[in-house]
């Protein structure tokens, strides 16, 4: 079955996944989306003298709204790297750029018959997925953002390296907002499946939880941008997606009891969110996530008041 895949924006986030998706050959077609047409044309161009040494063959289309319509997976990879340079440690910092076209981008989205699942990448990412839904339209299940995952491999990753253990050894899950008011579920994390509670003090776990939150700004600070670490977790996403797998991720939803999108546990398949993972979480981690939650959601109540006043300025002005 033929399996088409849509990329909006072609920035460094958008060209690492493109160029994860074309090597592996997830998809037969692409569909490459970006306001500057000579960087999707020079990418598309690239990838095309990329694929005479490659195993796998796809077509590529470029800046064609339309040709999204029967794509399987549309991603939004948007942002503003002026922004991102700006943001220091706040993914909100970004915020007024990708809300606005996020807004733009909806506008063309909405009429098309999609039926696939839309990806967001673009920050901040819980905020940015819910405007999306809101201003599409389209079903909560198939509006998904890639959440704490990327968030939860750092945790993996930070805790593997401190007991030496593998990373794939390591289970556990970051909740909440993909940015500073995220935390690691301690109560869910087991190494060797063991929990980590009993291999590790209370101490050990928040400096744990510090060196993952700062492995994302080690990269950022260090070339300007964050590239493959996103990459990955939205080509792992994408694979649950195409092949159907109902596999567990922490990624970004809808949480009907909280009122906003925000990373926590589902089974991902073909259409999205198939079922909602409820986790046995403690009062304190609760307490967390509810202000995560609010903090996402009063976010993303006032750009849409903001961006519904502009819509009715512009249309009756």
């Amino acid at each position: 079955m033929s399996r088409k895949i849509g990329i909006i924006g072609m920035g460094n986030v958008g060209a690492a996944l493109a160029h994860a998706y074309i090597s592996e050959g997830l998809a037969d077609s692409y569909v490459f989306i970006d306001i500057n047409d000579k960087k999707a044309e020079a990418d598309a161009q690239d990838f095309k003298d990329a694929m005479a040494n490659l195993p796998n063959y796809a077509k590529i289309t470029v800046n064609d709204y339309q040709a999204l319509e029967d794509a399987d997976i549309i991603v939004s990879s948007l942002g503003n790297i002026q922004l991102q340079h700006n943001a220091g440690e706040d993914r909100f910092a970004e915020f007024p750029f990708t809300k606005e076209a996020v807004y733009q981008v909806s506008q063309k989205l909405k009429p098309l018959d999609f039926k696939g699942v839309l990806l967001v990448i673009s920050n901040p990412v819980d905020a940015v997925a819910a405007l999306y839904q809101h201003f599409t339209g389209w079903p909560k299940e198939r509006v998904i953002g890639t959440g704490t995952l990327l968030d939860t491999a750092r945790m993996k990753a930070a805790v593997a390296d401190d007991l030496s253990v593998n990373p794939r050894s390591v289970s556990g899950y970051n909740l909440g907002e993909h940015g500073n008011s995220q935390f690691t579920a301690w109560s869910q994390v087991t190494v060797k499946g063991r929990p980590i509670t009993d291999l590790t003090t209370e101490k050990e776990r928040q400096e744990l939880f510090i060196k993952s939150m700062k492995g994302g700004h080690t990269v950022f600070y260090g070339k300007g941008f964050t590239s493959y670490g996103i990459a990955s977790a939205a080509l792992h996403v994408s694979k649950a997606v195409l092949s159907d797998s109902f596999e567990i991720l922490p990624v970004s939803t809808y949480q009907k009891n909280l009122g906003t999108y925000l990373g926590y546990p589902v089974v991902l398949g073909r259409n999205g969110v198939t079922e909602t993972i409820q986790l046995s979480l403690t009062p304190e981690e609760n307490a967390l996530l509810e202000k995560s939650a609010k903090l996402i959601k009063v976010r993303v109540d006032e750009a849409i008041k903001e961006l519904e006043h502009k819509k009715y300025f512009n249309t009756t002005d």
